[in-house]
């Protein structure tokens, strides 16, 4: 059996749909059969995430509706094989998050991972994207206001088994921890979770999602080589943290 992995955040601009992403091809180049959900109905953008942009023509509702079967509405990848994705409706529609846990169990069946790219916050969307999950990944950065909206988001996992639930620091700047003498620490116990990963603010980032191209695809990133240690860690490999 899979695992469904959620990934959250309380609070938008953490960097969690291209973390998603990155994780998902990482896994994927691994050799693990991976499916990328994406579970943010109405604002959609993990397909563009992927540069997957427009190769998708059915989402979940459909699977969920008994329009299409899971292996017709998964879109496969154009260039990293064993790489899905399974997208969220355009318009937000009401969703039967029994019927959704059930979808999950069959995903499970038919993957060995699967990453739930969560809606930012803490409302239904949220409710529905940890419907089902075995592990949570909470995005943050070191911003005060993330970091306080990341203790609120571990509470509303507290169904998960301990340990099931991990914390990344996303866009972290060096020169700006110094100034507000934070460390990585501070981040780890102000959201009580252990350290999945730290990556860094990445300048390349935003041109490779402008361009429908993920930093995987593009050399020597300091950020893909923090994606690429996360899906490590999270298949089971024992990897040193990365130096910022």
């Amino acid at each position: 059996m899979g695992q469904v992995i959620a990934v959250v955040s309380g609070k938008g601009g953490t960097g969690k749909t291209s973390l998603a992403a990155h994780v998902g091809l990482h896994l994927a180049a691994l050799g693990n059969l991976v499916l990328c959900l994406d579970c943010d109905m109405g604002l959609r953008n993990l397909d563009l995430a992927l540069g997957m942009s427009d190769r998708a023509v059915m989402d979940f509702t459909d699977v969920l509706a008994g329009r299409c079967t899971l292996q017709e509405a998964a879109a496969a990848h154009p260039v990293q094989k064993n790489l899905f994705l399974l997208t969220a409706p355009s318009l937000i529609r009401s969703v039967d998050r029994a019927a959704f846990g059930r979808l999950m169990n069959e995903i499970r069946r038919r993957f060995d991972y699967c990453l739930v790219d969560a809606p930012a916050g803490l409302e239904e969307g949220f409710r529905l994207a940890i419907t089902g999950c075995d592990r949570a990944i909470v995005v943050t950065t070191t911003d005060p206001t993330s970091l306080r909206d990341a203790q609120r988001t571990v509470q509303e996992l507290g169904a998960l088994p301990r340990g099931k639930v991990h914390l990344v620091v996303n866009r972290c700047k060096k020169r700006l921890m110094k100034h507000l003498h934070q460390t990585i620490d501070d981040a780890i116990d102000a959201a009580g979770l252990p350290l999945l990963g730290v990556v860094p603010e990445d300048e390349a980032l935003p041109l490779a999602l402008g361009r429908g191209i993920p930093l995987v695809f593009q050399y020597n990133r300091c950020a893909d080589t923090a994606y690429r240690n996360i899906a490590r860690r999270l298949a089971g490999e024992r990897v040193a943290l990365m130096k910022l």
